[in-house]
């Protein structure tokens, strides 16, 4: 049951980060994103862990920024 609700707030608190980034610019879009995918993913594979989804946040926020620097000049 634990896990589940925990599973339902990281989905509930990405739907809201989702919804928040209209007037962003792409980096800071993509950062938040894989900031609350990395959310998800760190709860669910530590089994709700606050340091598991602190982690994951974390590293999916890095790479999330990072995952554009190939554009175009």
């Amino acid at each position: 049951m634990n896990r589940m609700l925990s599973i339902g707030v990281c989905a509930l608190l990405l739907t809201a980060s989702l919804t928040g980034c209209a007037d962003m610019n792409k980096r800071q879009r993509n950062t938040a994103i894989g900031a609350a995918v990395g959310g998800v993913a760190g709860s669910v594979l530590t089994g709700g862990s606050t340091v598991g989804t602190v982690g994951g946040a974390v590293v999916g926020g890095v790479i999330g920024s990072q995952g554009d620097s190939g554009k175009k000049k």
